[in-house]
């Protein structure tokens, strides 16, 4: 096979790809996407390996959070109390719920070395607009389970909770959530969260 063949398939498979991902028909597709995207990013840049917390804010600002419901993963994870806060106090958790999650996100990105996504069959139909993505992370030692949950909005995929290790987010968060609100009341559970993201934001600088 010659070189310009080698090219033009090179050429036509990442046209197909990048067709796949902005028709987003296929929720699996879609996080492949993204999860190659987001790693092939993090190898080839040193600052981000090196924890560079200014390039990391902005590759996750452009390739993750355009992509994940931060609004029903909030409301999911303070559970039955979310109808009780205020409109303020709901824009405040979603805010402070998800700057710690970007902050939680943007450390973990300073890990990826030679790691690779492999998706698992997808269990699915053409009409389901909620879909469980299921993945694994692999590179040195045992493959990590990392599952999606993603919904469809429109002609759109938005992630709604991650599963690591069999270990939901959304589940883990509510019952410490519940917890602090019990003890302290909803503006408990914002200050508490400001108090951590403050403090994550101090051992950054």
């Amino acid at each position: 096979m010659n070189k310009r063949w080698t090219s033009l398939i090179a050429t036509a498979a990442l046209v197909l790809a990048t067709a796949v991902a902005h028709a987003q028909t296929a929720p699996d597709a879609w996080i492949k996407q993204i999860s190659g995207e987001v790693i092939e990013t993090v190898k080839s840049d040193k600052a981000i390996q090196a924890g560079d917390t200014k390039k990391i804010m902005t590759l996750v600002d452009a390739k993750i959070l355009p992509n994940v419901n931060f609004l029903r993963m909030t409301s999911s994870a303070v559970g039955r109390y979310w109808r009780q806060a205020t409109p303020e106090q709901q824009a405040r958790l979603q805010e402070e719920f998800k700057t710690l999650l970007v902050r939680t996100y943007a450390g973990a990105l300073t890990q990826v070395k030679d790691q690779s996504v492999e998706l698992k069959p997808l269990r699915a139909r053409p009409e389901d607009t909620e879909v469980l993505v299921r993945s694994e992370v692999k590179g040195k030692g045992e493959p990590i389970q990392l599952d999606y949950r993603v919904e469809k909005t429109g002609d759109s995929w938005k992630i709604y909770d991650v599963n690591v290790l069999g270990v939901w987010l959304v589940e883990t968060y509510r019952a410490s959530f519940a917890q602090e609100i019990s003890a302290s009341g909803i503006d408990g559970l914002i200050t508490k969260l400001a108090e951590k993201n403050k403090a994550a934001a101090a051992a950054k600088s």
